[in-house]
């Protein structure tokens, strides 16, 4: 049996070596006490210092640090694009410069590393007002806004590096898209391109997408977009995405996710991520199951475009996320309604919980440990099917101040 190692310790992680490890041995670095429980190996060893046939690097940060470099240097194959791949999310205002030279669609931008001349060019937006960090800030480096004050604080905050540091010295303000939302991760191996059955996310801390962004509160796929929407997004934003790497000398093998709003003008591009999403990987990952191993082991290897793998059925996941999350989550919240393998105590159909944020006492309590807590996934025929499973499910587990929304897939209905 093949031998993979995938690297992280959050729900998008666990959802990957679930997957993964139902055609292949799987080793989770560091991985965290919900996949423990649930029988898949967990050490501290560093990726570099571990053998196998296949390593799956997880979150952003590790690429933007060139791990995959570091990696494939040592012979090894590898899902996860180099570190000059890695700048299409590690840096806003590269991005959007690489977008205009490859001339893909996106919103107006202006990039400002000064607070006059960006105070400024808000001064010519009209509401809602998009501010982002250019660094990386864990997915909570966007404001959009309609209020022309807060938007002014959070360029302020953001380019005196009081916000997030040295990823808020710089920021990119663009105009607000008008349109539906959608994310297509696409598996590139350099030469092909394969894009997963769409999905979408839900930012916003609140239901009817209120509150503060997050991390993400919940998915679910597949989204209902015709073939002919994909194409187009394929052909004017991913096509021509790769061409300007392959340009570039970038040779590009792992996950291009493209956040993409469908406008009246046609899809554009609001951001790239280089890696899996989180939580669309909750989603993604069980209606592909053991056909993932084939798809990612072609990516590594060149080989994408002989892959014949299909997704089947539809699942929706509910993140149950700590009180105070997003701006001050809490820890050591006990959570009820989970069994020694951190799944439910009373299994459902269908279920799977990925666990986030958890910790496991000695005595074998739950507790939180994280701002987003548990993945809580249910896979149905249809999206309808997959929703109920997924309330019923996330219904079973509690911990004070939990947060969720409950009107994840609405739009499917």
């Amino acid at each position: 049996m093949s031998r993979c190692v995938v690297v992280g310790s959050g729900a998008r992680e666990h959802a990957l070596a679930w997957a993964l490890a139902m055609s292949a041995e799987v080793v989770v670095t560091p991985g965290n006490a919900g996949m423990a429980a649930q029988g898949l190996t967990c050490v501290q060893t560093p990726a570099s210092e571990l053998e196998a046939d296949l390593f799956v690097i997880g979150p952003e940060q590790p690429l933007v640090d060139g791990l995959a470099d570091t990696l494939r240097n040592q012979g090894k194959l590898v899902v996860g694009p180099s570190r000059a791949g890695a700048l299409l999310e590690g840096s806003k205002a590269y991005m959007k410069d690489f977008l205009a030279s490859a001339h893909v669609p996106t919103a107006d931008f202006g990039v400002f590393e000064a607070s006059a001349p960006a105070l400024a060019f808000l001064d010519t937006m009209s509401p809602p007002y998009v501010i982002k960090t250019d660094g990386l800030a864990a997915g909570k480096g966007v404001l959009v806004t309609h209020d022309y004050d807060e938007a002014r604080r959070d360029v302020t905050a953001k380019l005196s590096g009081d916000a997030f540091g040295d990823a808020g010295t710089r920021v990119v303000i663009e105009e607000a898209l008008e349109g539906t939302e959608c994310s297509l991760l696409v598996l590139c191996d350099g030469e092909h391109l394969h894009a997963l059955v769409p999905a979408q996310d839900f930012k916003r801390v609140g239901e009817a997408d209120t509150g503060a962004n997050t991390g993400g509160m919940g998915a679910f796929a597949p989204l209902d977009l015709s073939s002919d929407e994909v194409a187009t997004i394929m052909s004017e934003v991913l096509e021509p995405t790769l061409r300007e790497l392959k340009r570039r000398g970038v040779d590009y093998r792992g996950v291009l996710y493209a956040g993409v709003m469908r406008t009246s003008k046609g899809p554009k591009l609001l951001e790239y991520n280089v890696r899996f999403g989180d939580p669309e990987t909750q989603v993604l990952a069980p209606l592909y199951g053991e056909g993932l191993y084939a798809l990612l082991d072609g990516v590594a290897t060149g080989t994408l475009d002989r892959v014949r793998v299909a997704a089947r059925g539809a699942a929706v996941t509910v993140v149950l996320a700590a009180s105070g999350y997003p701006q001050d989550p809490r820890r050591g919240d006990v959570i009820l309604g989970l069994g020694a393998n951190g799944q439910l105590s009373e299994p459902r159909e269908n279920v799977v919980l990925f666990h986030a944020g958890t910790a496991r006492d000695e005595d074998g309590t739950w507790r939180t440990n994280g701002g987003r807590v548990l993945a809580v996934t249910a896979v149905g025929q249809d999206v309808d099917e997959a929703r109920r499973r997924a309330y019923e499910a996330a219904a079973l587990v509690s911990f004070e101040g939990c947060v969720w929304r409950r009107d994840i897939a609405h739009v499917a209905k």
